[in-house]
């Protein structure tokens, strides 16, 4: 790829000339489900005329290195996800989870996944220090001339990148490096504000505000532990002693948010934050014919879907026996996402497949309940097709999103921990049989719907916007160069509370003064 002649080069890159309204796109995802949406956008970008280069590393698990909506530069490296060593830490944290809810067991899930995301980021910076190192690379980069970066900040080497390269920056994002996306650039009040993770509402009494507090003091030891380590040095060694490397985040020109307020509590936000959720999802298309005769044949019951989405393929034996005990049970017929050993209890009326048209199958009028992991990209189409959940979040930020689900009334959420057979099925029923369920879910559908322009044309909108000028600064704030003094007025209220004390001080030492003088008169007077 590097070690073609200057000749070569130069025929390669006329012959592959976009049109003239074409832009150039330099795209740096992240692995798994967030390139599954991430490609989402480089397609659209691709049938609108632009061309895109995706940058990937040696060992990804979803980024293929040939496509026909993109071009790649594959780099050695070993910062994808590799999907045994991925098979088997879901495995690692599905067995903690299994163990009780004791607080150790708490503690030891926090660490596997802090340690985890550390040698995420380590690897990350490894891969992108190699490419900084390689002079040849960084000029053909360079002479791409592309007009700007679209990463994913849940990773940091996209924006490292697109500092490196002086090149617009559009985020597609839910998480940044530090956490949740707004908490880098919108006020976020801690009373109102409720952390991801901490599974509260946006109306907290005083002992859950506490709970609030205290947990946002757990998530700064997590970012000095897990980020800080890793991007303080790398930041300081290419970008200079005097950059923190949150200033690179903040000074992205478009912040394309994957979620959106049916989904989000109300909470501040700023000008250059667009909301784009459900961006992937469309209108069903036709089933294949033996899945739309299997859905036909449950006559007014309906189905029952399930996929614990992209990443998790294989359930404990114990488990899947519980699951697939519970839906010989329904008189639905259940369509079921599974690799794993054929449970022996399966029923006559589950269809177990190794992969399945999510999508289309949410929009299927026969579909009655999906039964999810919680994974955004489920969960918006879940709304946007308006079907009601069970949810056996797994992991990451699966339980929070199954909270916001709980709190609308559109879930029932069990724990993987003390599932069974009974209560599998009771959860089924409940959502199967009491009405409120798909009614809630029913209107969240037509509030996520009821929008002027679909989420993936205004995401592309505001890409296009970022291409033709050069960036948007008007709409991004520079007040992440303050220090806390400064944000948060500190050294205004000092000075004004310094200025009160002195006109005190000086209005006192007067009225002393005078009271002196006027009793000392009074005296003479006296005598």
């Amino acid at each position: 790829h590097h070690g073609l002649p200057a000749t070569a080069t130069l025929a390669v890159l006329l012959c592959s000339a976009p049109p003239v309204n074409g832009g150039k796109v330099l795209v740096f995802p992240v692995d798994g489900s967030h390139w599954v949406n991430m490609k989402v956008i480089i397609e659209e970008l691709h049938s609108r005329g632009h061309e895109i280069t995706v940058l990937r590393p040696s060992d990804t698990w979803y980024i293929k290195p040939e496509s026909p909506h993109y071009k790649s530069i594959t780099i050695n490296s070993s910062a994808g996800f590799d999907e045994k060593r991925f098979g088997s830490f879901v495995t690692t944290m599905l067995n903690l989870r299994r163990e009780g809810a004791s607080l150790w067991t708490r503690m030891s899930l926090e660490y596997e996944l802090i340690t985890q995301f550390y040698q995420m980021h380590k690897k990350v910076l490894e891969m992108v220090g190699d490419i900084f190192d390689n002079p040849e690379l960084m000029q053909s980069l360079h002479d791409a001339k592309y007009d700007l970066v679209l990463t994913d900040p849940a990773i940091g080497g996209g924006v490292l990148l697109a500092h490196r390269l002086a090149l617009p920056l559009v985020f597609n994002v839910r998480w940044t490096i530090q956490g949740e996306g707004h908490q880098a650039i919108a006020p976020s009040p801690l009373s109102y504000v409720p952390l991801p993770g901490i599974e509260l509402t946006d109306k907290m009494t005083f002992t859950q505000r506490l709970k609030n507090f205290l947990y946002y003091f757990f998530t700064c030891f997590q970012i000095w532990y897990v980020t800080d380590s890793n991007y303080k040095p790398f930041v300081h060694r290419y970008f200079g002693s005097d950059v923190h490397y949150m200033e690179l985040f903040q000074a992205a020109d478009i912040w394309l948010m994957r979620n959106d307020f049916t989904f989000e509590f109300p909470r501040p936000t700023m000008p250059n934050v667009v909301y784009m959720s459900g961006f992937q999802c469309k209108p069903s298309k036709t089933l294949s014919k033996e899945l739309e005769d299997f859905v036909q044949s449950s006559g007014e019951h309906g189905v029952v879907v399930m996929t614990l989405g992209t990443l998790v393929a294989k359930l404990p034996e114990d488990v899947a026996e519980d699951i697939a005990a519970g839906f010989a049970q329904l008189p639905q017929k259940v369509i079921w996402r599974y690799q794993g050993k054929r449970p022996s209890t399966l029923g006559n009326n589950t269809l177990l497949l190794d992969w399945l048209p999510q999508n289309d199958l949410l929009g299927h009028p026969k579909t009655r309940v999906f039964v999810a992991h919680g994974g955004t990209n489920g969960m918006q189409e879940a709304i946007y097709h308006g079907v009601p959940l069970v949810g056996l979040p797994l992991m990451f930020d699966q339980h929070d999103n199954f909270f916001r689900m709980k709190a609308r009334g559109v879930a029932k959420v069990l724990d993987i921990a003390t599932l069974n057979k009974d209560n599998f099925l009771e959860a089924l029923e409940e959502v199967l049989y009491e009405p409120s369920y798909r009614e809630k879910m029913t209107t969240l559908s037509n509030l996520h719907r009821d929008q002027p322009m679909k989420p993936l044309d205004r995401a592309i909108f505001w890409i296009e916007f970022v291409m033709r000028h050069k960036g948007a600064p008007h709409l991004r704030t520079e007040s992440y160069r303050m220090s806390s003094i400064q944000y948060y007025s500190i050294d205004v209220v000092a000075f004004l509370l310094a200025v009160s004390l002195l006109v005190f001080i000086v209005f006192i030492s007067a009225t002393k003064f005078l009271w002196r003088r006027v009793f000392s008169r009074s005296k003479v007077k006296k005598e």
